[in-house]
């Protein structure tokens, strides 16, 4: 399965876990939509339990929250987290947890994963929305001493 498809099931199990409260556990052994189907006309998010590379930014979106929380406030001006659509916010949680705690991964296929992401399946101003406060977030680690926030 390709790495996109299985952050879009990270997405979207981070979205689900967020908006119905199904315990982590559950949705890494089923995945998000066990199916496949995602209840729109928009494109499958592949069905069954999460691989291994979905459920590690599963459970690190989960573990790392509120610092991912605290620096999307922090570039979100006049915006608080709630305000940010939940599908909207687990993109942004999954693609920092990226950005922060997988060296594997470059920045700018995190950001671009995410922009990709939020133009199949979110409202026409998402995109540029997600990939404004990625890359402010980027800017600001790159000036912090030591590289973080």
């Amino acid at each position: 399965m390709r790495r996109t498809d299985q952050r879009r099931a990270a997405v979207f199990s981070g979205y689900q876990r967020e908006v119905t409260g199904t315990p982590i556990e559950e949705l890494v052994e089923r995945g998000p939509f066990p199916d496949g189907r995602n209840g729109s006309d928009e494109p499958p998010v592949p069905g069954g339990p999460l691989t291994e590379f979905a459920s590690d930014l599963l459970l690190g979106v989960e573990r790392h929250r509120e610092e991912l929380d605290r620096l999307i406030s922090d570039q979100a001006v006049d915006w608080s987290i709630e305000r940010i659509a939940p599908l909207e916010r687990s993109l942004l949680r999954t693609a920092l947890y990226e950005i922060l705690y997988r060296p594997d991964v470059p920045d700018e296929v995190a950001i671009d994963e995410a922009v990709e992401t939020a133009k199949v399946y979110c409202g026409s101003d998402a995109p540029a929305f997600v990939n404004g406060i990625l890359g402010g977030v980027v800017r600001r680690l790159e000036r912090a001493p030591g590289g973080t926030a």
